[in-house]
C-alpha cells in the first residue's frame, strides 16, 4: 500500500524512526489487534493502538459505562455513562483516527465463544485487559491453543504486572500461576481500589508490546514478568522459566479444550 499525504503527516513521528519507517507504518496499518476488556487496561491500550495506526482493533466487553469507570477508563467520557463500552470505545477511536476499523463484540467471553472471537478477524495479537483470574486463564489457554501471541496484565491498588506470551517461545501465564485461586481469595479492584493511572501505565506497556511484535523490533516481555510499584516508583523485571509440566503448553499437556471455572470467566468488570 502507498501512504496518503494525510497519513504521511499523521504518522510522521513514526516514519522518521529508522526502526519503523514507511514500511513499518504500513505493517501497522495492515495489522489486527484484539483487546479483551475495554476498561482500566484495555482503554489506554486501545487508544494508543488506534493512535499508532493499527488497521483493525477488536473490542470485547459486555458491560456498559458506569460513572465509577471514568477515574481510569479514559476511552469513555461522562456523556457515555450507560452506553455499551464497546460502542463508546469505537466512537472514541473513530474520532481519533478514521484509518482504524473497529470490530465490536458486546458479549460475555467464555469457553464457548472465545476461539471464534480470536479467529474472527485472524488477529495478529491479543491484549488481555480483564481483571479476574478465570478470564485470564481462559484467554491464556485460548491463545496457546490458537497459537496467538498475547499480553497479560493485572493491576490493583498501586501495583501492576505484565508479561508477553509468544507461541512456542517461553512460558505462558499458566506456566507461572498454574491454576486460578479460589473464588474471593484475591480482592478485585472494586473491593481493594486502584490508582487510576495504573491502567494507563500498564495498559500502555501492553500496547507497546503489540506494536513491537507487529514491527518485529526490540525485545518483548517474553520469558519475563514486569512488575511496577507506583508508591516506590520501582519497575522490576523477573526472569521466568517455561514449566515443562504446564497443563496447556508443557511437554505432556493435559488441557486440550477450554475450561470455564467456578467464577464466570466472562466478568470483565474493572
Amino acid at each position: 500500500m502507498n501512504l496518503t499525504n494525510e497519513q504521511l503527516e499523521r504518522y510522521s513521528r513514526h516514519i522518521i524512526l529508522k526502526e519503523v519507517g514507511g514500511k513499518g507504518q504500513e505493517k501497522l496499518l495492515n495489522s489486527k489487534v484484539l483487546v479483551i476488556g475495554t476498561g482500566g487496561l484495555g482503554a489506554p491500550a486501545a487508544m494508543f493502538l488506534a493512535a499508532a495506526g493499527i488497521g483493525s482493533i477488536g473490542l470485547v466487553d459486555f458491560d456498559a459505562v458506569e460513572l465509577s469507570n471514568l477515574q481510569r477508563q479514559i476511552i469513555h467520557l461522562t456523556k457515555d455513562v450507560g452506553k455499551p463500552k464497546v460502542l463508546s470505545g469505537k466512537e472514541t477511536i473513530n474520532e481519533m483516527n478514521p484509518d482504524v476499523k473497529v470490530v465490536t463484540y458486546q458479549e460475555w467471553v467464555d469457553a464457548s465463544n472465545i476461539m471464534d472471537i480470536i479467529k474472527d478477524q485472524d488477529y495478529d495479537f491479543v491484549i488481555d485487559g480483564t481483571d479476574n483470574f478465570p478470564a485470564k486463564f481462559l484467554i491464556n489457554d485460548a491463545c496457546v491453543l490458537a497459537e496467538k501471541p498475547f499480553s497479560h496484565a493485572g493491576i490493583i491498588r498501586f501495583q501492576g504486572q505484565t508479561l508477553t506470551y509468544l507461541p512456542g517461545k517461553g512460558p505462558c501465564y499458566r506456566c507461572i500461576f498454574q491454576t486460578p485461586p479460589p473464588p474471593d481469595a484475591v480482592p478485585t479492584c472494586k473491593q481493594a481500589g486502584v490508582l487510576g493511572v495504573m491502567g494507563g501505565i500498564i495498559g500502555t506497556i501492553q500496547a507497546t508490546e503489540a506494536i513491537k511484535y507487529i514491527l518485529g523490533i526490540g525485545e518483548l516481555l517474553n520469558g519475563h514478568l514486569l512488575t511496577y510499584n507506583a508508591l516506590t516508583m520501582e519497575f522490576r523485571k523477573v526472569k521466568l522459566q517455561h514449566n515443562k509440566k504446564c497443563g496447556i503448553c508443557g511437554e505432556q499437556p493435559t488441557i486440550r479444550e477450554l475450561i470455564d471455572y467456578s467464577q464466570p470467566a466472562c466478568e470483565l468488570r474493572r
